[in-house]
Order: structure tokens, then C-alpha cells, then sequence
């Protein structure tokens, strides 16, 4: 016995020095001593003192153990660690653990849904063949950080192969430096949601080599950190040269300045062609370029919108609305509406109501208010404030002109063009 009380004294020590890295039996009856072929195990089993025991029953590993810390006298739930991995509890095994048979049990397991699993799989098939510990590895850090299954759809949608390396090679370091740019967990968590890359960046070559270039610029690293969110591209791609820059300051926005950080991302991550397309075909509607670096400065976003969109937007603005170009200098939403579901079917039920002589009429300042309403405020102004009948029909006629095909559809000459920066 002499044996098995040192061995008690082991653990002890062990369990308080290293409680960060509890090895979490399953439901067996505490022994202290030897088990009972004579043998001593190796596996830490918690009693209700919070003494742990020598047990030779089997164990999960969990490195996040340290998350549900017990004192001197508490004690600590099997099932409650369990259930914080997405691991099955004793009581949901029928009293003994049985190990996964194929991925479609992992993820069944770690939470996922039929509808979610089904998803995962057919999008990424070759995961019904991955190695099962390195997979409930991986879901254990996604687990960590508060993923759910469906934002594992969303991940595994926008990055097929995630699953496949090791997240967890690196990981603290990866993540002590990303929550130095994210107020809080749950941001962390959106943000690697939209970029799942973020696990898998190395710190020292990329991630912050990128920071430190935003941060010479004057963008805090929580101002960042918002950036990733809305602009997930922002590490890999973002890069400076002379012409960006002289691009930037030509927006004469200081670095205090609201919109300084959008504008400076959105140049860091565009190709100098694609910029150079995009205000170039600006400056064919009849502005100056720098009335352009002016629209740029006051509504960065406008960047992102493709030549093709801003093409047919002003042409229908100009051609048809009659309106003059100018007017997107004052009214920038207009370059982002929807041509085909809020422009054209209601400047066309604002003539449908003029032909029929009725109020309120869409035109003049009325006509950039309706474009700005939201759907349901536009019928409830325009249409639904008319007699039964007659907004019957005029719902019946905006309905239509709203399902109708794209305009310009044919000519299209360009169906994708891969990423849109």
C-alpha cells in the first residue's frame, strides 16, 4: 500500500499544478490504491471532495478544462466538461462512452443537425474519409471559441478544406494576438466566421506584418479589428505602393477622420488596375476626378460596387429618370440601389400613378425619397393608402414589373468575375 499512497500524493500534486490539462474520466466508482487486477492506472478521476484518484477507465483530454476551474472542497461534473467539448456524457451513452464510427457521428456528436451534417458533407465530401481524432481535434478548438453549427456551415461553405489541417498547431499564440484586436470573444468569433483563414495565419509573417502597416497609418488595432469583421481579406491581401497611397491622401481625409479607415482599406486590398477602371468609368458620366475622390471619401463602400453596376444604374438614372448625373454626387445611395428590384419598378408604378391621376405622385424630391423607403413604408405611402380596388391593381402591376427579367441580361459580357476587390 505503501505504493498507492504515493502514487495518491503524485496525483494531488499534478492535479493542482497542472489544472489547465485535466484528463476527464468517464462514470466509474473512485478507487484509491490499485485497481482490481493488482494494476495501478494512469487516469485522473475526480471524487466529490475534489481529491483525484487513480483509475484505469478510459478518459477524454481537454485542454479547456481550465474553463470549469473547482477549488479545495468543490467538486467538478463529468458530464458538465463533457457537454462543454460537444462530447457525449456518460448519461447520453448508457453509462459507457462508445467511440465515433465515421464523420457523420462527429459532427452528429459535437452538435450539428441531420439538416447541418447533410450540408457539410455535400458540400465537402471528402470529409467522410478524414481521420476522425485530428477532425473532433478541430471541432473541439471551433468548440472553444463558440462556433455552432451553423456557422460550421457557413465556414465550411466558404472554406472546404478548413477541416483538414490541424488547428491546433499554434493555436495560442494565433489567438493571443487576434483578441488583441477584437473587444470580445464574441467578435472574435464573427470574424472568424466570415475568414476562417484567421486560425491558420502565421502570426510573425503575416498577421503582423499587416497590423503593424495599418498601424503605421494611424488605424488603431481595435479599428482594425472592425475592419476584419466587414472586410474579412484584409490580412492576406492588403498591400501599399506609392500610387495607393498618393490615392488615399488625394481623399484629403485626415486619420481621425470616420471614413479614413474604410477608404484606406479598400485601396490597400483592390488591385491598382481594378482601381483605376473604377474611377476612370466615373469620370465618363461627366465628373472631375476630383469630384470622384470626393464621392470616394464620402462613401468609400462605392469601390466595391462593379463598373457594370454603376454603368447600368447611371444609365437608367440619366436615360430614363431624367435625372442628372450629378444627382449621385448629392445622392450616393442611388449607385447602390438595385436597379432591377427598387429603381425601375418604382420610378414605373410612379408613372402607373400619374397616368392614373392619382396622390401622391413620385417625382421631383418625392421620387429620391421613394427610392430611399424601405419596402414596406414605399406601399404603405404609394400604393396601399388608395382605395381597396385600385391598390389591389397597383400592387398586382408593381409586383409585376418587379418579377420581370434583369434588364440588359444578354448583353452582359462578363458572368463572374471571381473576387470582387
Amino acid at each position: 500500500m505503501g505504493g498507492a499512497a504515493a502514487a495518491v500524493l503524485f496525483t494531488r500534486l499534478l492535479y493542482h499544478r497542472c489544472r489547465s490539462s485535466i484528463l476527464v474520466p468517464n462514470s466509474t466508482p473512485p478507487i484509491s490504491g490499485c485497481g482490481g487486477d493488482g494494476s495501478f492506472g494512469s487516469i485522473f478521476l475526480f471524487f466529490p471532495g475534489g481529491v483525484p484518484y487513480i483509475s484505469p477507465s478510459s478518459f477524454y483530454f481537454s485542454s479547456f478544462a481550465s474553463s470549469y476551474p473547482a477549488g479545495a472542497g468543490e467538486s467538478v461534473e463529468t458530464e458538465t466538461l463533457n457537454n462543454g467539448l460537444g462530447l457525449p456524457s456518460p448519461s447520453q451513452n448508457g453509462g459507457g462512452a462508445s467511440s465515433p464510427t465515421d464523420a457523420t457521428d462527429v459532427f452528429r456528436r459535437w452538435g450539428c443537425t441531420e439538416s447541418e451534417v447533410s450540408r457539410i458533407l455535400s458540400r465537402r465530401p471528402a470529409l467522410r474519409h478524414v481521420s476522425l481524432p485530428a477532425l473532433q481535434s478541430n471541432l473541439q478548438v471551433l468548440r472553444g471559441l463558440g462556433v455552432l453549427g451553423p456557422d460550421l456551415v457557413r465556414i465550411i461553405t466558404c472554406r472546404p478544406r478548413f477541416l483538414f489541417g490541424s488547428l491546433a498547431l499554434g493555436l495560442d499564440a494565433r489567438l493571443d494576438f487576434l483578441r488583441t484586436l477584437f473587444p470580445s470573444d464574441a467578435v472574435l468569433r464573427r470574424a472568424v466566421v466570415r475568414n476562417p483563414s484567421l486560425l491558420t495565419y502565421d502570426v510573425d509573417r503575416t498577421m503582423r506584418p499587416c497590423v503593424q502597416l495599418y498601424e503605421a497609418l494611424g488605424i488603431a488595432r481595435r479599428d482594425l479589428g472592425r475592419l476584419l469583421v466587414s472586410r474579412p481579406t484584409i490580412i492576406p491581401r492588403s498591400s501599399l505602393d506609392d500610387e495607393k497611397l498618393d490615392l488615399v491622401h488625394r481623399t484629403r481625409l485626415p486619420a481621425t477622420a470616420a471614413m479614413y479607415k474604410y477608404a484606406l482599406s479598400i485601396v490597400a486590398v483592390s488591385r491598382l488596375e481594378t482601381l483605376r477602371a473604377k474611377f476612370a468609368n466615373l469620370e465618363k458620366f461627366g465628373f472631375s476626378p476630383d469630384e470622384v475622390m470626393g464621392l470616394f471619401a464620402r462613401t468609400p463602400n462605392v469601390l466595391t460596387l462593379s463598373v457594370d453596376k454603376i454603368q447600368r444604374n447611371m444609365t437608367y438614372i440619366m436615360g430614363t429618370m431624367k435625372l442628372p448625373a450629378r444627382v449621385v454626387l448629392d445622392q450616393p445611395f442611388l449607385l447602390y440601389c438595385n436597379l432591377d428590384k427598387v429603381l425601375r419598378p418604382r420610378y414605373l408604378v410612379g408613372l402607373k400613378l400619374q397616368e392614373m391621376g392619382l396622390e401622391p405622385r413620385i417625382k421631383g424630391p418625392a421620387l429620391v425619397q421613394a427610392m430611399r423607403m424601405k419596402e414596406s413604408r414605399f406601399l404603405k405611402v404609394f400604393v396601399r393608402c388608395h382605395q381597396e380596388d385600385v391598390a389591389g391593381a397597383l400592387m398586382e402591376y408593381y409586383a409585376s414589373v418587379k418579377g420581370s427579367g434583369r434588364l440588359a441580361e444578354s448583353s452582359r459580357s462578363v458572368k463572374h468575375k471571381g473576387f470582387p476587390f
